[in-house]
């Protein structure tokens, strides 16, 4: 059996938590940019061109890319046959959260109670999912959420019955309905099929599937291209200023379900996809 230690684990997510708040992904940079080429008008194009150009400051100047800096939220693909050694894995990972916001100078944004609003002071605790995975690897994601998009997110409870014409419609109000508060242009999130807390999750799970992704299945990449078509038809554009590209790209996440439900969950991310991923 294979042993890690959480010292190796905290350095990781470290790493990770820097680089997420500090660098735009390649691929991300190249889609905007192809973006950018095919907006209809002057000042979609020239809202493109300040995205862009925050990103590389970003990277130079070695700022975060958006001042709210995020909820820190990791998923731990953990390997059946892999020993962790040290402290409890979820004190490793909410100490290398405390310590990457304080050394870095991250803005801190989580408080302690939902009611009474008291700042941690130490953007912890972070978000933790884990899954048990064949093998003797942990692979790391960490993902960072702002609060306006994740305050966008949405829920519907659908019957067996209803087509598949009625979930884009609905989809395509709900980013409408939104405007321009998640700071479109948007990666869009879906989890379709499990049970109303699967979903949710799953809609934050499809957009770690890889920015430039298609999906495996054809049935369900055709119906991520009719919801951005369709959404794209809004005109409301990046950051809300009007143009083509209300959504950069839709990644949908699938599950089995029960046969009395149907739940589809959106999770809409701003134009500033934040996450990268490490096998240890």
């Amino acid at each position: 059996m294979r042993e890690i230690h959480t010292d190796t684990i905290e350095t990781a997510v470290r790493d990770l938590i820097y680089e997420t708040n500090h660098v735009f992904p390649p691929e991300a940079a190249e889609l905007f940019a192809s973006l950018r080429n095919q907006e209809s008008s002057e000042t979609a194009k020239e809202t493109m061109d300040v995205l862009i150009e925050n990103c590389r400051i970003a990277k130079d100047r070695e700022i975060p890319l958006c001042q709210d800096c995020g909820m820190v939220i990791v998923f731990i693909e953990m390997g059946q046959d892999l020993h962790v050694a040290g402290k409890p894995l979820d004190e490793a990972v909410n100490d290398a959260v405390r310590n990457s916001y304080e050394k870095f100078y991250l803005r801190k944004s989580i408080v302690r109670d939902p009611l009474r609003r008291t700042n941690t002071g130490t953007n912890t605790p972070c978000g933790l999912h884990t899954e048990i995975v064949r093998g003797e690897r942990m692979r790391l994601t960490v993902y960072l959420k702002g609060g306006g998009s994740e305050n966008m997110s949405a829920l519907r409870m659908f019957r067996p019955t209803d087509p598949p014409e009625l979930i884009i419609q609905q989809i395509t109000e709900a980013v409408i309905q939104a405007g321009p508060n998640p700071c479109p242009p948007l990666f869009l999130g879906i989890g379709i099929g499990g049970s109303a807390d699967q979903a949710m999750l799953n809609s934050k799970k499809a957009l770690l599937r890889g920015i430039l992704s298609e999906h495996p299945d054809p049935y369900y990449r055709g119906l991520e291209d009719q919801i951005m078509q369709r959404i794209n038809r809004s005109g409301i554009g990046p950051l809300g200023f009007g143009g083509t590209f209300t959504v950069a790209r839709v990644y949908i996440k699938e599950a089995p379900t029960h046969i009395a439900t149907l739940p589809v969950a959106i999770n809409m991310n701003c134009h500033s996809l934040r996450f990268g991923s490490r096998t240890l």
